[in-house]
């Protein structure tokens, strides 16, 4: 008899341990960016700098494995209880009509009510796609970071080569100048001039310098590199068209922004745990058996059965006979759902909200683009060298070429400025839309891209 129970009990305890068993797959590390290295020292491109960062932002590191945990989360919220083996030894054997009763199990499982699991595990998914949205906003984050980094490096090196292109202008103007003054053909005021211009260019390049390198610091930190590493020189990026409407801009953050996404799971997950909350109210139970060892009595003419160890089947329930709290947990998951609903409209209008100052700043960007690049900016360096040849043959004087001069150069760096606020305006602008937006995809119509 104690032979075929223990055998019993093997079998449902190992059968437990087979169902909850889950295979996991052995997790991919992640290929070393040691071959970008090298690239990240010459030219640098900006899809370089986003590969690298995909393979070593922390943050991104991070909420992959808060991902990866709530994958775990939910194969081990979603599974039953562990079953319970409890012992009991008698000191003092409890006699019994067959005998002294020596020791006794019990092994017992509890059960929900029919379709809680399957609710929590419901719930459990909920917080899993949620856990993948803050995946793909993290990645998106730090895109839009190291972006917009990448092209304020871009505007400064370009800075750099502007303003030492216009040092070198002013240096040989300069040169001509202090000969004329020399022969009485110049003023001193002139010369003055010259060289108080030539300072100006030499600290705007020392303080560009300093900016390069404050930039490459906060480029490699979200890169997780020193900060000291090398940087080279950020690839020039013509300005992107956007493709879209603001209408269309909206509507396509509406279906694929990742903020908007989050609020909506989350009024979804709430909507799962008031259904929870109710199946919770209902009765769960338990079941289990129960073996105790019986010890041969020590009595004259024992029964047939003295001896034969005892097995019982158990089975309970718990009676949820408090009201109050029952309706309390269903009112308070009422009450989340609410919160949910309302802070997935406040989410969705401060999106739009975002969008439209976006929209803004990019199109008054892309005004400056035009009106420096066609207009100011050609006038001016038509300018510069009309009053270059006047003043090489005596008919300007060299002051009005340096005023001149110094139009031009701050048009050129204006025009670079608007170009870089161009390109980091429209990186907010498609994190904000969740998608990119100087090509169409189908996205229009909230469709995935495949």
């Amino acid at each position: 008899m104690k032979s075929c129970f223990i055998y019993v009990l093997g079998l449902w305890a190992g059968g437990l341990m087979f169902c909850q068993n889950s295979v996991f797959a052995a997790e991919s590390a992640d290929p070393p960016p040691a071959q970008l290295e090298a690239e990240l020292s010459g030219t640098v491109q900006l899809p370089d700098l986003l590969a690298y960062a995909y393979l070593t932002s922390p943050a991104i590191t991070a909420s992959k494995k808060s991902w990866e945990a709530f994958i775990e989360t939910y194969r081990i919220e979603k599974s039953l209880p562990d079953p319970q083996l409890a012992a009991t030894y008698f000191p003092r054997p409890i006699e019994t009509r067959l005998g002294p009763q020596d020791w006794s199990l019990t092994l017992s499982q509890a059960i929900p009510f029919p379709g809680t699991l399957a609710q929590k595990a419901r719930v459990l998914e909920s917080d899993v796609a949620m856990a993948r949205l803050r995946v793909d906003k993290t990645v998106k984050t730090i895109v839009t970071k190291v972006s917009s980094s990448f092209y304020e490096l871009g505007y400064i090196q370009t800075a750099m080569a502007v303003a030492q292109a216009n040092l070198d202008l002013i240096r040989q103007m300069q040169q001509i100048s202090e000969n004329a003054y020399a022969e009485d053909k110049a003023l001193f005021y002139d010369v003055s001039k010259a060289r108080a211009q030539t300072a100006q260019l030499q600290y705007d390049l020392l303080l560009l310098k300093e900016l390069e390198k404050t930039e490459k610091i906060t480029l490699n930190t979200l890169l997780n590199r020193p900060p000291e590493a090398v940087l080279g020189q950020a690839a020039r990026v013509r300005p992107r068209k956007v493709v879209y409407s603001l209408e269309e801009v909206v509507d396509l953050a509406m279906a694929l922004q990742e903020d908007i996404l989050l609020a909506e799971e989350q009024v979804n997950r709430s909507e799962q745990v008031v259904q929870l909350a109710r199946l919770e109210t209902l009765p769960s139970f338990k079941v289990g058996l129960f073996y105790a060892a019986i010890g041969d009595p020590d009595v004259p003419g024992p029964p047939p059965d003295a001896g034969e160890d005892a097995v019982g089947v158990q089975f309970g329930m718990n009676l949820p006979l408090w009201l109050g709290k029952n309706q309390s947990r269903t009112a308070r998951a009422l009450a989340e759902k609410g919160k949910a609903q309302a802070q997935k409209t406040e989410t969705a209008n401060t999106v739009k909200s975002g969008i439209s100052r976006l929209w803004f700043k990019l199109e008054n960007a892309r005004r400056l683009i035009t009106l420096y690049e066609k207009d100011l900016l050609p006038q001016a360096m038509t300018s510069v060298q009309t009053a270059e040849i006047w003043f090489k043959q005596g008919q300007g004087g060299f002051a009005d070429f340096l005023e001149i001069q110094a139009t031009a150069y701050n048009f050129q760096l204006s025009l670079e400025r608007a170009k870089a606020d161009y390109a980091k305006t429209l990186v907010l602008l498609e994190q904000a839309a969740g998608a990119v937006l100087d090509v169409k995809t189908g996205q229009e119509t909230g469709e995935k891209k495949p």
